[in-house]
């Protein structure tokens, strides 16, 4: 494809505008130029993923976080454009700065990506549906690449937002484009359909996901039908569509099991990990074999066969193709890793959109000095190395990587662009393999983001920790989700303290505290001083509260600016005693008030010596006054979570009166943000909450089940009726069953009262009794009918409510008690 003469176009086709330009591109209410001609090459609306600064653009958007707080950060990190909303923001205070005023900044987003998609004349498939959308749109760019050189939607980028960007990346270089289109209520898909404008739209499984933001599945399958509108080829299944009217005009292509083009007849397991696909088309049978057996494989697979159809594909191609189609790993990893690494896990697929992505979230970890990539060749770069390579090196130095370890011929022939960082290269997997332990990797953030054929696999295995094959995935994407649904409840002035004590509830603390501190929670709290230490070391600067300082820890506190909990005279005189003898003045400190959960805390009593204490020094100056409610969530107890709150604000009133500052006051906890919102006063505390846990259904809160307990299986044996299974013989069998043995046990914090069928697992989706005992380091299921093989996933809890409701404790206790042999891995999707 040949660039168009036209300079003007030619930028357009190169992704390249001025500012002057882009704001005639959008509804503008006012502009404040410095440099009218500055060029725009890349969109940003993230603070965190700052690239390209030079010519990015940023845009802030108003949703769970307003965008209008972060821009004197992004400004500070170099970017001297913006599009903002109107009354939002001054702009006057930034020297050399554009900016763009309009009424809605992601109108303005989208209004931008519906004119840069408007300059390209080759086609655009889009995808709707409720499940599949990602699957089908990578299996389409794996079936396709052979013809076209085809431009993507990252990861599941589909929202208002992904879309936008993923639009953005379109320019002369490809000639094909897939963009995913998600909604999740009325009216989104307008906003999504005027941007995409598909040549062929395709419709993937309709199922449940967003249901509750449609007034039924009906209204939701019209909102989604309405990407079709226009398009010149539609592909569906009938079956999916309750009888609503497909809109388009153009061809339909269709496939399910009744009067359709692509009439799939049955379908038969082949060699025990791969499935036959029979089907009928234009009149004649056709088949094709796929390296999966589930059901959702099946219908995505029936999906891009019938694309590929439509698309004029004969039979033998798709069928030689979708046979070696390849799984979609979806999610980006952090794992801990040999030697006081981090490593984070992105090696499903390698181009430069995902390679972006990537090095956006390798920069936002400050656990180490170090970041390290360590990069395949690109496919698909063949002729365009020098393009390509080019662009890589560009997103490397806005990354600030130090270390580039690269695998492939290509990366090596193009090495000297990459002379700006420690650079290593090999011609292949193997080569760097010989050389591991020459490279020494230690205390380093290591990215990994290879093509398949390099089988970065085997360098994952060596870089992580090999500490069990148990581990507890914690989804920041829901952990950030719950804490917005929680901020929603509180009024603007009222601050958030976060609880990441007892290593964040089993879930690890850096990554969520790092994940915390970036969407502005105002306070971190910790149960000891050395989870504070650990968490300066790693980075975090937000305030820091120890919930239970000692004399041991003072130095601890004051030379990495922790603050403590003062709930005892001892602890008030040893703390102050310290600091005179510093000479240190104004340390900020926490007053814990007892007002009826006899833990810890001045009583009500204390008063009048608390103040005289804290009047006969200046070494200390009190930040908050607390209390911690007994039985919030608990409707029983309502009268007396009201005398709580009555005994606290007559001690913070009286102290209020004595001291000449001001402080805040805190009282309500995460049963408190929900049932009393009396309690908030001036800053609340998020535990548990954060996870999608102890909520007790509520109905005002959508929470997302955070953290997920896996295992695997180790062995499956056939055990005969009259027969035990495990310690003591509890386990006596009734019938001929097939036992798995899986590879938790009590040592990990599976407790032993999950023993003898009250605990249940999830094995390929069906729910599993345990059998016998729980053993220190295993326990044992009852899978009899279900088709399961050793080392396959186990998933041993998601819901914590409800499984210590089966054994009588608390989600708290499940999720502090798994034990620190169990590998943690932090992922977002």
């Amino acid at each position: 494809m040949e660039y168009p003469k036209n300079a003007e176009i030619r930028a357009m086709y190169e992704r390249s505008y001025t500012i002057r330009r882009i704001s005639e591109l959008m509804p503008a209410i006012t502009v404040s130029f410095s440099d009218e001609g500055a060029e725009v090459r890349t969109l940003l609306y993230d603070s965190r993923k700052l690239s390209d600064t030079l010519h990015g653009l940023f845009f802030a958007l108003e949703g769970r976080r307003d965008g209008h707080q972060y821009i004197r950060d992004v400004y500070a990190g170099g970017v001297r454009n913006f599009v903002v909303a109107d009354g939002k923001t001054d702009t006057t205070g930034f020297p050399g700065a554009n900016f763009i005023v309009v009424k809605d900044t992601l109108e303005a987003l989208q209004a931008l990506a519906a004119y840069h998609r408007s300059q390209f004349a080759y086609p655009v498939i889009g995808i709707t549906g409720s499940n599949g959308k990602t699957i089908v749109k990578e299996w389409l760019a794996q079936l396709l690449a052979p013809e076209y050189r085809i431009a993507r939607s990252p990861k599941s980028y589909n929202s208002q937002i992904g879309v936008a960007l993923s639009l953005w990346q379109l320019d002369g270089s490809y000639d094909l484009a897939i963009i995913e289109a998600g909604i999740s209520k009325p009216g989104e898909m307008d906003a999504l359909h005027a941007m995409i404008r598909p040549d062929i739209a395709v419709l993937t499984n309709i199922g449940p996901a967003h249901d509750d933001g449609f007034a039924s599945r009906g209204d939701k399958i019209r909102e989604k039908l309405r990407l079709f509108e226009g398009t010149a080829q539609a592909i569906y299944s009938p079956d999916h569509l309750q009888g609503i009217p497909m809109p388009s005009a153009g061809r339909h292509v269709t496939w399910g099991d009744g009067e359709v083009s692509l009439k799939v007849t049955g379908h038969e397991l082949v060699d025990g990990h791969k499935c036959r696909i029979h089907a009928e088309y234009e009149g004649r049978p056709v088949q094709l074999t796929i390296p999966f057996t589930d059901a959702a494989a099946r219908e995505n697979a029936a999906c891009c066969w019938t694309v590929m159809l439509a698309m004029g594909y004969g039979q033998a191609v798709i069928t030689e193709r979708m046979a070696m189609l390849q799984s979609v790993e979806m999610r980006l990893e952090m794992k801990r890793g040999i030697n006081n690494c981090t490593v984070v896990d992105d090696s499903y697929s390698n181009d430069l959109s995902s390679l972006a992505i990537a090095l956006d979230f390798l920069r936002q970890q400050q656990q180490h000095a170090t970041r390290t990539l360590i990069l395949s060749d690109i496919p698909g770069a063949s002729g365009r190395e020098e393009e390509v390579y080019s662009n890589v090196a560009k997103l490397l130095a806005d990354s600030k990587v130090n270390r580039l370890v690269t695998i492939g011929a290509a990366l090596l022939e193009q090495q000297g662009k990459f002379g700006f960082v420690k650079h290593e290269g090999f011609p292949d997997t193997a080569a760097f393999l010989a050389s591991f332990d020459e490279l020494a990797f230690h205390d380093e953030t290591i990215l990994l983001k290879g093509a398949r054929k390099y089988a970065f696999e085997r360098i994952s295995q060596l870089l992580t920790a090999k500490l069990h094959d148990t581990v507890l995935e914690t989804n920041l994407n829901a952990v950030e989700h719950n804490l917005n649904q929680y901020k929603s409840l509180l009024p603007k002035q009222v601050k958030l303290m976060a609880m990441v004590k007892a290593f964040s509830y089993g879930s690890g603390s850096f990554e969520v505290a790092n994940l915390l501190q970036f969407n502005k929670v105002d306070y971190l709290a910790v149960a000891y001083a050395d989870e504070g230490v650990e968490l300066r070391k790693s980075g975090i600067r937000l305030p820091i509260m120890v919930m239970s300082p000692t004399a041991a820890s003072f130095d601890a506190l004051l030379a990495h600016e922790l603050e403590p909990e003062i709930y005892s005279f001892s602890i008030l005189d040893d703390f102050v005693r310290l600091l005179a003898g510093k000479r240190m003045s104004g340390y900020p400190i926490h007053i814990k008030v007892d007002t009826g959960m006899h833990r810890l805390g001045f009583g009500a009593g204390d008063i009048e010596q608390v103040i005289s204490s804290l009047q006969e020094t200046t070494a200390v100056k009190v930040q908050s006054v607390f209390s911690h409610l007994a039985a919030a969530g608990d409707t029983v107890h309502d009268a007396f979570t009201e005398k709580q709150l009555t005994a606290f604000h007559g001690f913070a009133e009286r102290l209020r009166e004595a001291l000449d500052y001001p402080f805040i006051r805190h009282i309500a906890n995460t049963a408190g943000i929900r049932r009393w919102p009396q309690a908030h006063l001036d800053m609340v505390r998020l535990g548990i909450g954060l996870y999608g846990a102890g909520s007790k259904r509520s109905t005002t809160l959508q929470l997302q089940q955070a953290s997920t307990l896996k295992t695997i299986i180790t062995q499956i044996r056939q055990v005969p009726a009259g027969e035990s299974v495990g310690y003591s013989r509890s386990g006596m069998l009734t019938k001929d069953s097939t036992i798995a043995t899986v590879n938790i046990g009590y040592a990990d914090g599976y407790d032993r009262r999950f023993g003898n069928g009250v605990g249940h697992m999830v094995v390929r989706g069906e729910k599993v009794p345990t059998v016998g005992d729980i053993c220190m380091d295993m326990a044992m299921l009852d899978i009899s009918g279900v088709d399961a093989r050793e080392g396959d996933e186990v998933i041993v809890f998601g819901d914590v409510d409800q499984l210590a409701k089966a054994i009588g404790t608390i989600p708290y206790e499940l999720l502090t008690g798994i034990s620190q042999r169990v590998k943690r891995v932090y992922h977002y999707g």
